[in-house]
């Protein structure tokens, strides 16, 4: 039986109209369904879905480390054979070419599980990578799996020199200048590039591998000159620094595991960890060890197409999502789901201090993280959506309760975080040292956390709803720098998801809720923006190569989420509330976009993503938050049936 949401719960006598009408029962079942969603501790926490690389080298690290599952490695087997495309490849998303280093990947796993090389799919995918340039033209990250196996000389992979570690945190050129997740990963790997550590396998052999032609040298002759000085220290014995610096990375990996056994609650650091220590010693029944693996298998997916592997895991976020989308639908806060989902999120706050306290040395910790456990890297976003979705809920900083102290001090953690230039990063402040991206390991994914847009405006929404003097200046700092974001005629870039759309919709509910006069052109102006790029459907798109090519900028198929977020910026930026005709043309964008979410709503109340709408790393790294394709409907249907008020602090 569906939730039908009566006026006095969720719509109220302001939106009583057609509109209203028609999305009263669709917005219900929404409800309903991500009730159903909800688990038992009350949190939410949809799968993170990403490409197959991820599952390829789940099976190699447990092969590496000599653990043995024949049940489990079929599942992983059963699962990379539904992903493979007619033509033998792999892609990084749903709809786009296939990858040449992803395929590679599988084709190893493949053949290190014990799969034929003249099976018809193992064939088909080495056959599409020697067609693609062969192994080398991969990604370093690639051809350091390669290496990791003994199938790839380490002479020939980019020497990472422990000795990085031993410069001052804060002095330029240190490890801390690259972003969290590249330094995180990169401190394993020189531990791993070092002591040119081996897991043999019994397959493949060398003599397999589609080598391809060989390549330019990378990098510019600097670097090419610095990187033959380090090849050549590299081969001198383990003693005197060398030795201190390779203890020292050990250490920085025991000091930066998470209570729940995982690096920076990411996949990159994590196997890399693993390994790391396993080459300096450590028996796998080790309790660090121990914890490490026991809580990989938690980031496990198995169903009917077989195992897979999350790259990382997002409760935290999930969690603050669809707690303001039911308040925003109508939920009171009181609602006992409501009410277990505000106490789950007080449990997860983090009050420990991590690598971003060595640029903000004074700044108390506080906030939250994206993960279940994350001490190390809480980040600026989710704090952000937190402390929204907890005011909607009725809770502020002036409560004289746990909550409210809770509050209080990610409010203070938001300020310090703050960039020099008033916008915000995601994990770290001020990291923008542009020098990390000509590093030769640099060839795949962000190097640099910089502020981006989407995160900029959630601190400021966070900042507007929460209220305060003390907040003011840092709030007017935040909107320059949004302000000063704009690309375009009213486009805004977003950094971690799918794209223009994303951004804009982050700016514009931001932008709205701060309520500048000075603002409402700006705000006319990305709605406008928005509008060009709407189906004729009323549907709205945009596809993952618009990081690629700004051709797709705004331009690709119909996903739920992504129309979600474009009513959510016209909602946001219309004059009047949605109409079924006449009117404001943003808003009877909004009242189209409203009827394209209707009629692809399916029967259990919520809808599905086919395509991925998240953001790892622009132009390398995709995700499907299975959970945005209902959360993000639901609270943009509810606040076209309630124009205005969800948006006001």
């Amino acid at each position: 039986m569906s939730l039908e949401l009566g006026p006095e719960t969720a719509l109220g006598e302001e939106s009583e109209g057609p509109l209203t009408e028609r999305l009263r029962g669709p917005l219900g079942r929404g409800v309903e369904r991500l009730l159903q969603l909800q688990r038992g501790d009350g949190s939410w926490m949809g799968e993170l879905e990403s490409n197959p690389s991820i599952t390829a080298e789940y099976l190699l690290l447990r092969r590496y480390l000599g653990l043995r599952d024949p049940a489990r490695e079929a599942s992983v087997v059963r699962y990379l054979r539904s992903q493979q495309a007619p033509d033998g490849s792999f892609s990084i998303a749903p709809g786009l070419d296939g990858d040449l280093s992803v395929t590679a990947e599988v084709w190893v796993a493949w053949r290190a599980a014990g799969l034929a090389p003249d099976e018809p799919q193992v064939a088909r995918a080495r056959d599409f990578v020697a067609a693609g340039g062969g192994m080398r033209a991969t990604r370093l990250f690639t051809r350091i799996w390669l290496a990791l196996a003994g199938l790839w000389p380490w002479e020939e992979i980019p020497a990472i020199p422990p000795e990085w570690l031993l410069l001052p945190a804060r002095r330029r050129g240190s490890i801390y200048d690259l972003a969290s997740w590249a330094r995180a990963t990169t401190v394993p790997l020189t531990i791993l590039r070092s002591r040119r550590t081996v897991f043999a396998l019994p397959s493949p052999t060398p003599d397999e591998l589609p080598l391809g032609p060989r390549r330019p040298d990378y990098g510019s002759a600097p670097w090419r000159a610095l990187e033959r000085v380090l090849r050549g220290y590299s081969r001198l014995p383990e003693m005197g620094l060398r030795r201190r610096s390779l203890e020292r990375a050990e250490r920085w990996i025991l000091e930066h595991q998470e209570r729940d056994g995982s690096w920076a609650g990411i996949q990159p650091p994590w196997v890399y960890g693993l390994m790391a220590l396993r080459a300096r010693g450590y028996p796998l029944d080790h309790p660090v060890m121990q914890r490490g693996l026991t809580a990989l298998e938690t980031f496990g997916v198995e169903d009917g197409r077989g195992f897979r592997l999350q790259a990382c895991i997002s409760p935290v976020w999930d969690t603050a999502l669809a707690l303001w989308a039911l308040l925003d639908a109508g939920l009171p806060a009181q609602h006992e789901a409501l009410r277990r989902a505000v106490d789950w999120l007080l449990g997860r706050e983090v009050q420990g201090r991590g690598d971003w306290a060595l640029r903000r040395p004074g700044a108390a910790p506080g906030g939250w993280p994206f993960e279940l456990y994350n001490d190390q890297y809480p980040d600026t976003d989710d704090t952000a959506v937190v402390l929204s979705a907890l005011k909607r809920a009725g809770h502020g900083r002036e409560e004289r309760s746990e909550l409210g102290e809770a509050i209080r001090r990610a409010l203070a953690w938001l300020l310090a975080m703050q960039g020099r230039d008033g916008g915000y990063g995601a994990f770290d402040a001020d990291n923008d040292r542009a020098w990390v991206e000509h590093l030769p390991i640099s060839d795949f994914g962000e190097m640099l956390d910089r502020a981006s847009p989407d995160v900029t405006a959630h601190v400021v929404e966070a900042f507007t709803r929460m209220g305060g003097a003390d907040l003011e200046a840092a709030r007017q700092r935040g909107l320059g720098w949004l302000r000063r974001s704009e690309e375009g005629s009213g486009a805004y870039y977003g950094r971690w998801g799918v794209n223009y759309v994303y951004g804009g919709a982050a700016v514009a509910t931001a932008l709205a809720t701060a309520g500048a006069a000075e603002d409402r052109p700006r705000l006319r102006r990305l709605g406008e923006w928005v509008r060009l790029y709407q189906h004729a459907s009323g549907g709205f798109g945009e596809s993952v190569l618009s990081y690629h090519d700004r051709a797709h900028v705004g331009r690709g198929e119909p996903t739920p989420s992504q129309t979600a977020w474009a009513l959510l910026a016209l909602l946001a930026t219309a004059e009047g509330a949605p109409a079924e005709g006449g009117g404001d043309p943003l808003a009877e964008a909004a009242a189209a976009a409203s009827g394209w979410l209707l009629e692809h709503q399916e029967e259990g109340g919520g809808w599905s993503d086919q395509l991925f709408t998240g953001t790892g790393f622009p132009r390398a790294f995709y995700l499907r938050y299975r959970l945005y394709a209902t959360v993000f409907p639901v609270m943009a249907l509810a606040r076209a049936a309630r124009p205005g008020t969800a948006l006001r602090p």
